[in-house]
C-alpha cells in the first residue's frame, strides 16, 4: 500500500540541460520526474503510466508539442498538461488551451509560478496529495460535477432552462446522472418551493402507474379502500418528473397526451375533471426518435415533451470530470463508512482514468464504494476496484472457482456477474443479456436481488 503517494510529474524537452535543471528542481520539491526528449517519447510514456502532470515544450524536432497534447489528450485526458516555449505569443496560448492544455509558461520559467501552476493543475491542497481536488460542483443541490466542456455546456442550458415553464426531455444512457439534471431544473426553477415528486415509469405495470399518476377513487379496483391522489395533483405548483418514459405502453401514452394537452385528469374509477398545475420533466435512455419509427412512441407525446431536449454526456465523453466524481464519491463513502483515507493511487487513477465506464457514473460511483470498504491502506489501489475493472487492466485475477450445478444457478450467476461489470445497472445489463429490462427485474425479483 501507499503510506505516501508522491507527485511524479513528466518533463518533456529536446534541450537535455534544460530537463537536468527541471528535473533536479523537482526532486528539492519531494517531486519524482520521469524524462522525455520528444513528442513521440512523451506519447509512449503516458502509454505505460499514470502522471500527476506533464510540463512539455513546444517546440521539439521529431513531434512538438501540440501534436503530443493532442495524442496525450486522447489517451488521458485527465492528465493536466503544463505547455512551456521560449516563443511567448497570444495565438500559441490560445492553440494550446484549445487542445486542452492547463495553462501556458514561457522561457525562462519563473520557478515560483512553475510551482503554482502545477500545483493548481494537480488540484493539490497539500504537497504529496497525489490526487485531484473535487473542487466545486454544479448546481445548488451540490451534486451534479463536472468542469469539462459537455458538462459546461449541459449547464448553461439547464441555467437558461430552469426558469422557464417548458416541459423539458431529458436523454442519456442509464447511469450518467439524469435526475440530478431534473432536481437542478426543479431547484433554479420560479417553483422551486413546491414540491419535486418523481416517478419511475418502468417500476410499475400499467395498471398501478396509471393509479400513481392519476389517483383513485375508492373502490375503483381491489384493493382501493380509499381515494388517494395521484403524483400529478401531489406535485401541485410544483415539478413532475416522469423518469425512463420510454418505457410506458401505447395505452399509457395516450392518457399522458391527453393530460399535458388539457391540464385536466380525472382519477381511476372517478367522474370529477381536477385542473392541475406542473410543469412536467421527463427522462428516457432510449432514442424516442427511433421508437417514433417503429411505432412504439406516440409521435404526437414525443413532440410534446421535448419542447426543449436537454442530452446528458456518458462518462466516456467526459474522461477529465473522471478525477473529480472519484475523490468525491472517494470522501462521500469515506466519511459514511468511517474510514481515514488519503486519496487514490496514482496508478489507481490511471485505470479509472481509461476504463470506458458502460455504466457511467453510477458504475464509477459503485467502484469507489466498494474501493472504500476493502481498503486497507491510506490509498485507494487499483485491488479494491471491481474485479471486471482489474481483469480490464490486466491484472491477475481468479475467476469463480464454483461452478454453477444447475441451470438455474448459472443464469443467476451470469445476471449477477453482468450486473457487477455494468455496475448495478439493470438498463446496461438487459442490453447485454439480450433480454428485456421487464425481464431481467423479473428475474431479480424470482432471486430475491434487490
Amino acid at each position: 500500500m501507499h503510506a505516501q503517494a508522491k507527485v511524479k510529474i513528466l518533463v518533456v524537452d529536446d534541450e537535455r540541460v534544460h530537463r537536468f535543471m527541471l528535473c533536479s528542481l523537482f526532486a528539492e520539491w519531494g517531486w519524482e520526474a520521469d524524462e522525455a526528449d520528444d513528442g513521440t517519447t512523451a506519447v509512449a510514456a503516458v502509454e505505460q503510466g499514470p502522471y500527476d502532470a506533464i510540463l512539455m515544450d513546444v517546440r521539439m524536432t521529431i513531434m512538438d508539442g501540440m501534436e503530443a497534447l493532442k495524442r496525450i489528450h486522447a489517451l488521458n485526458p485527465a492528465i493536466p498538461v503544463v505547455i512551456m516555449t521560449a516563443f511567448s505569443s497570444v495565438d500559441s496560448a490560445v492553440a494550446a488551451i484549445k487542445k486542452g492544455a492547463h495553462d501556458y509558461l514561457t522561457k525562462p520559467l519563473d520557478f515560483d509560478r512553475l510551482r503554482a501552476t502545477l500545483e493548481v493543475a494537480m488540484g493539490h491542497r497539500q504537497q504529496g496529495d497525489s490526487t485531484v481536488d473535487a473542487g466545486q460542483p454544479f448546481g445548488d443541490n451540490g451534486r451534479i460535477i463536472g468542469t469539462s466542456v459537455p458538462m459546461r455546456e449541459l449547464w448553461d442550458l439547464i441555467v437558461q432552462v430552469a426558469p422557464t415553464e417548458a416541459t423539458v426531455l431529458i436523454n442519456g444512457e442509464s447511469g450518467t446522472g439524469k435526475e440530478l439534471v431534473a432536481d437542478a431544473l426543479h431547484h433554479s426553477s420560479h417553483r422551486s418551493q413546491g414540491p419535486l415528486v418523481k416517478v419511475n415509469c418502468a417500476a410499475l405495470v400499467e395498471t398501478l402507474l396509471e393509479s400513481e399518476l392519476f389517483g383513485h377513487e375508492r373502490g375503483a379496483f381491489t384493493g382501493a379502500d380509499r381515494r388517494r391522489e395521484g403524483c400529478f395533483v401531489q406535485a401541485r405548483s410544483g415539478t413532475l418528473f416522469l423518469d425512463e418514459i420510454g418505457e410506458t405502453s401505447p395505452g399509457m401514452q395516450a392518457k399522458l397526451l391527453r393530460v399535458l394537452q388539457e391540464h385536466e385528469l380525472q382519477r381511476v374509477g372517478g367522474q370529477e375533471t381536477i385542473k392541475i398545475d406542473v410543469r412536467l420533466l421527463a427522462a428516457t435512455n432510449r432514442n424516442l426518435e427511433e421508437e417514433v419509427a417503429a411505432g412504439r412512441f406516440r409521435e404526437d407525446l414525443y413532440y410534446r415533451l421535448k419542447v426543449v431536449e436537454l442530452e446528458v454526456p456518458p462518462l466516456r465523453d467526459r474522461h477529465g470530470d473522471i478525477p473529480l466524481l472519484a475523490n468525491y464519491f472517494l470522501r462521500r463513502f469515506a466519511e459514511k463508512n468511517g474510514r481515514q483515507v488519503s486519496g487514490i493511487a496514482p496508478e489507481c487513477m490511471d485505470v479509472l482514468n481509461r476504463y470506458p465506464w458502460p455504466g457511467n457514473v453510477r458504475e464509477l460511483e459503485h467502484a469507489i464504494e466498494r474501493g472504500v470498504i476493502l481498503m486497507r491502506g491510506e490509498y485507494l489501489d487499483t485491488n479494491v476496484l471491481p474485479l471486471a475493472l482489474q481483469r480490464w487492466a490486466g491484472m491477475n485475477v481468479p475467476r469463480e472457482v464454483d461452478e454453477p450445478a444447475t441451470l438455474k444457478e448459472a443464469e443467476k450467476m451470469l445476471i449477477l456477474k453482468t450486473l457487477e461489470e455494468t455496475g448495478g445497472n439493470r438498463s446496461e445489463a438487459a442490453r447485454r443479456l439480450q433480454v428485456t429490462r421487464k425481464t431481467l427485474l423479473n428475474k431479480l425479483k424470482g432471486y430475491n436481488i434487490s
